[in-house]
Order: structure tokens, then C-alpha cells, then sequence
């Protein structure tokens, strides 16, 4: 049978890796990634510094262990030492990590445009991502240090970012979230400790609900129950997409079944803007690593309809929830007062408008609100005209917020 490659063009490989992808996962560590293990393996050092722009690392403990790496980046005329403006903490989707905000040219990627605005821009990495592969003492080569989802990602890895970055600066944040990183930032949103903390919210492709994912592969891995088979019949617990088998397992998955000469449609929904120039480059640093767990959790949302913890099957809720089934995430409890901006694309396949309609019903503020009919899921990270498009109206509203408070 005929590997993937020498059927698609390499930039349709990638646009899997930034969605729902599977691979062999083999949670022995193998990987191309090498762990960070120098200054100059840094994510400062290879993207950020170059561009003439002061960055540095600092890292942060969870509560159950994880050691996360939070990148503080100014402008190229700014000192570190002395930022003045607010915090903004910029939250990564699935499959990708910190890196995802300063792929593009300066003038095109949010990362960059943030620190040239004068903010005080802070990046997160969550566990098990490149720049985040260490805990107190559990090894990647472990099954167990892959036993979380986007749960653990909300609840802790976030929650912690924004404690520690809080500490620094004195001040509250404003969280700008992407994707699964919108996920994280509206269920923690939903806790008072950590909400407190936090000065307003910015979604790009907001999600909270599943239910209406149209992706045509995302749902025939759903419909096969592949994140339950891969971990029953095969013992994988990591989704390491720089794996071999995941060319096999794709090509098996699209046969007969999806049309997937074009994975940008048939996982994320057709984007307008993607610059396909720079793919190579891209591809030097996604994807990512992710759990097999985070996936179920994932395809849990959308079989379910729910916005809620994980699932454990009737027995293990009782033993971990006391209840029946998990415990939902109440986006009724997210403040009225926490001023909330989103925007969302009439061509995305998996933050589905009606999805993002239900979301925003069952929230008690009305969030500022930015609708592309033409955006799909990846315009709003590395489209070559977010800048214009999408970020200009989100730092316009950064912006009224920062006036509001030092008025």
C-alpha cells in the first residue's frame, strides 16, 4: 500500500497536525523533537530573539507536578524590566504550543504585533508540548505522565500560568486563547479563584461545545471510537504526530470513506487566508505532542453534546465525581461582569456556529463579537490578513479595557 506522502502534497499533512490528528503516540518518548536542553534550544532563542525582540523563560510548577515553560517576550524597543502595560497571556490550541504565535512575519503573527503594541505578552505551554516535557517525577517515557486531558490543561497548567504571572506583575491578565485554548480559558474562566485573576478574555474560534463539528475525518475517527481503540488494543497513550504510523493510519482512515485530498477542508473547514509559502518553516516546529486522554475527552464533547470533565463511565464518576455522570463546566458562572471579545468564521468545521451560538446563550455577559463569514478554523492564527482582518479589533478592545481601569 502506498504511504501517504507520495499521495499528498506536504502542506496537507500539516494541516492535519493542527487538528484531531492521531499517530503510533508511542508514549516510550521516541520522538523528533530533542528536549530542551540548552539556552539555545529555547523558544526565546530560535523564534523570538532574532527577530530583535527581548525575551525570557521562566518556569512554572502545577499543582500535580508538571514543569511548564512561560515565555515573557517585550518589543524590540521595551525592557523587560520595566513593562508598564498589561499583561496578556496567549493561549495555544491543540497540537501546538507557543511557537504558533510568532511563525509569521513580525507584522503578521499576534505574538509579535502584541509586543510591538506595547503590551507586556506572556506564553504559555502546556504539559507534554515541546517546551513543556518535564515533571517533578514522572518521565514522558511513562504512560502515567500522560494521563490528563484538556481538564488538567484548564484547571492547573493554565490556573498556574496565571497565578505566577499575576505574582510578577501585581496586575490581572487578559487571557487571548486559540481553539483548545479557548477550551481551557472558558472552563477555568468558571472558577472563582482563577477568574480573579483574570481582566477580560479574547477567543479566537471559540469553543465550548462540539455537538455540531462537520469536519467529514473528525468524525469518522469519532464514529470508529479510534481514541478508545488506539489505548485498548495497542497501549498508546501519547499523539506523537512525528510517527510513521500515523501516515498508515490516516491513509486507512481516508480510504473509501473521507475525501482527504484536501485536509484542510475535511478537518478544519475551507480557510481563506492560510499562507501555504511558509509551510516548511511551519513544519520545523508542529506539531506538537498531546495525550490520547485529551483526545477522548475531545470526541466525548461531541458524542455527548456536553461542555463538561471527563468521563469515566458510570462507576469511576462515582469514585472521582461522587455522581453519576462528570460535573458540567456552568459557563452561567462566568462573571457578567468579565468583559469578553470573540471572533469566529463562517467556515469553520469544528467551532461551529450554532456551537458558539449555544455558548454565548448560556453565558451571562454579551461578549464583543467579530464574525468572518469567509475565516475558517486556521485564519484566525495565520491568516496574511489577520493582522488586519482580526487583530486590529481585538487590541481595539484590549485597548478600551486598559483606558476603562487607568480612568
Amino acid at each position: 500500500m502506498e504511504k501517504l506522502p507520495a499521495l499528498l502534497p506536504p502542506f496537507l499533512i500539516f494541516f492535519l497536525s493542527f487538528s484531531l490528528s492521531l499517530s503510533d503516540g508511542d508514549f516510550t518518548g521516541n520522538s523528533s523533537y530533542p528536549v530542551q536542553s540548552s539556552p539555545a534550544d529555547s523558544l526565546c532563542a530560535q523564534l523570538i530573539e532574532p527577530n530583535g525582540y527581548s525575551c525570557t523563560e521562566h518556569t512554572v510548577q502545577t499543582k500535580d507536578g508538571y514543569i511548564l515553560a512561560l515565555h515573557r517576550v517585550s518589543s524590540r524597543s521595551g525592557d523587560l524590566r520595566v513593562q508598564q502595560s498589561h499583561p496578556v497571556l496567549l493561549q495555544h490550541g491543540l497540537f501546538m504550543a507557543g511557537d504558533a504565535w510568532f511563525l509569521d512575519s513580525t507584522d503578521r503573527s499576534l505574538g509579535f504585533i502584541l509586543a510591538d503594541q506595547g503590551f507586556d505578552v506572556w506564553v504559555g505551554n502546556v504539559r507534554g508540548t515541546r517546551w513543556s516535557r518535564g515533571h517533578v517525577s514522572l518521565s514522558e517515557t511513562e504512560k502515567e505522565f500522560w494521563e490528563w486531558s484538556w481538564q488538567e490543561l484548564a484547571l492547573y497548567d493554565l490556573a498556574e500560568m496565571l497565578h505566577y504571572i499575576n505574582s510578577v506583575t501585581s496586575l490581572k491578565i487578559f487571557i487571548v486563547g486559540h481553539s483548545q485554548g479557548t477550551i481551557m480559558s472558558l472552563a477555568a474562566l468558571t472558577q472563582p479563584d482563577i477568574v480573579e485573576m483574570v481582566e477580560a478574555a479574547a477567543l479566537l474560534s471559540p469553543i465550548s461545545y462540539l455537538e455540531h463539528v462537520s469536519a467529514p475525518l473528525v468524525l469518522r475517527m469519532v464514529a470508529m471510537h479510534l481514541d478508545q481503540q488506539m489505548v485498548l488494543a495497542l497501549g498508546i497513550h501519547q499523539l506523537n504526530f512525528r510517527s510513521d504510523v500515523l501516515v498508515n493510519l490516516v491513509e486507512s482512515l481516508c480510504d473509501g470513506h473521507v475525501d482527504c485530498t484536501d485536509f484542510l477542508t475535511s478537518i478544519t473547514g475551507q480557510n481563506c487566508c492560510f499562507n501555504k509559502t511558509r509551510m516548511d518553516f511551519y513544519l520545523e516546529y508542529e506539531p506538537h505532542p498531546s495525550s490520547v486522554k485529551n483526545l477522548r475527552h475531545l470526541f466525548q464533547m461531541i458524542r455527548q453534546g456536553t461542555f463538561s470533565q471527563y468521563d469515566y463511565g458510570i462507576w469511576k464518576n462515582i469514585l472521582m465525581y461522587g455522581r453519576l455522570k462528570p460535573p458540567a463546566f456552568d459557563l452561567n458562572s462566568i462573571p457578567k461582569s468579565l468583559p469578553l471579545w470573540m471572533s469566529y468564521g463562517g467556515n469553520d468545521a469544528l467551532a461551529d456556529i450554532m456551537d458558539v451560538q449555544r455558548t454565548l446563550e448560556e453565558l451571562l455577559s454579551k461578549p464583543e463579537l467579530l464574525y468572518l463569514e469567509n475565516y475558517g478554523h486556521m485564519d484566525f492564527l495565520l491568516s496574511i490578513k489577520a493582522n488586519r482582518d482580526v487583530y486590529d479589533n481585538m487590541i481595539g478592545f484590549l485597548r478600551s479595557l486598559e483606558k476603562s481601569s487607568s480612568s
